[in-house]
């Protein structure tokens, strides 16, 4: 009824153009012949009621055609619709939707170039990272089958430079794969537990390095979830914890119920983030002021942990006190798998 109203209020004034001649007409007739007029009210105002209906019906019919063929050309604004818009409007307007049409098929074919650029860069980007890991799985295999040949200085720092490569890589691929308009997910039930220890086990020479102290409080249970997710944030929450670390490093794994989700608690004991950087330590390229090593931070591991675990409604939360850890929480929802 709304926009029956909205379209009518354009044309009230040729209707109130069209209802006073109405009336002059009815009073040229009053003035020629009282009882006439009298006699013919009945008729006038039948008539006047008739003639407003019928020209109120006609103008909501070409409003609705019009709007009909605005929705159609937006959605597809090539010549042919254009031209069924233009037999709806007046002559005044004809060089607008001209102009309209123009833009409208410039910007959309700004925009396919734009989707088949963007294309062509995931493409590239996924390949170049499962390319480079190819080497990187050499030098793994090498550190694995020679390293009672290397001293422990280059044993450590070989590993260091492979998880650095292995970082880097992940955060480009996961780059890719969150700007990406194509979401490949494969929802699974994947043990949190295996998942830990699994990329525990990558970082497994630089936490022997550091002398980590690894502490398990985790029960067994499953989650249901995209695997590659939860192995990407939970390498950058154990390398941010290698890299932060003080003296006598820990790391404590564990878990809880709350509010209908399954959450995991990793929590070390390292130099933590400032309470003013705290709300900030998942922007995009945002490193804070907690010490020398977040000067070569790029500030993009967290922040590409916050864009995943949206992607996958996981709720990450993390909580600090300077000079006395960091803590990350990671809450997962729990499926039920008989809802029936």
């Amino acid at each position: 009824m709304k926009r029956v109203i909205k379209s009518l209020l354009q044309y009230i004034p040729w209707l109130l153009l069209l209802l006073g001649i109405d009336l002059f007409a009815a009073l040229l007739l009053w003035l020629a012949d009282v009882q006439a007029f009298y006699a013919l009210m009945i008729v006038i105002v039948l008539v006047t009621v008739l003639l407003f209906t019928l020209v109120c019906g006609v103008l909501i019919h070409l409003e609705r055609k019009k709007e009909q063929a605005f929705l159609t050309f937006l959605h597809n604004p090539d010549e042919y619709h254009e031209e069924l818009l233009l037999e709806t409007v007046s002559v005044a307007q004809r060089e607008y939707i001209r102009q309209l049409g123009k833009t409208l098929r410039d910007k959309q074919l700004a925009y396919t170039e734009l989707q088949t650029q963007l294309s062509d860069y995931e493409e590239y980007v996924e390949s170049w990272a499962h390319e480079t890991k190819t080497p990187l799985s050499l030098l793994t295999l090498l550190l694995d089958n020679r390293r009672d040949e290397l001293s422990p200085i280059v044993s450590f720092k070989l590993d260091y430079i492979r998880n650095r490569i292995q970082e880097s890589v992940d955060q480009m691929l996961f780059y890719a794969r969150v700007k990406s308009t194509r979401k490949d997910y494969l929802f699974e039930h994947i043990c949190i537990r295996m998942c830990i220890e699994d990329v525990l086990d990558d970082y497994r020479p630089l936490l022997d390095e550091k002398q980590f102290q690894i502490q398990f409080r985790l029960s067994d249970d499953t989650v249901y979830t995209d695997r590659r997710g939860p192995y990407f944030l939970l390498g950058q929450i154990i390398g941010n914890s290698i890299k932060y670390c003080g003296e006598g490093p820990e790391l404590c794994f564990s878990s809880f119920q709350r509010d209908g989700c399954y959450v995991l608690s990793i929590k070390d004991n390292g130099v933590g983030v400032r309470s003013c950087d705290l709300p900030y330590v998942f922007e995009k390229g945002f490193t804070g002021d907690s010490g020398e090593g977040r000067k070569k931070a790029t500030g993009m591991g967290l922040y590409l942990a916050k864009e995943i675990a949206e992607g996958l409604n996981i709720i990450l939360s993390a909580n600090s006190e300077w000079g006395n850890g960091f803590e990350m929480q990671v809450a997962f929802p729990v499926v039920d798998e008989n809802p029936y």
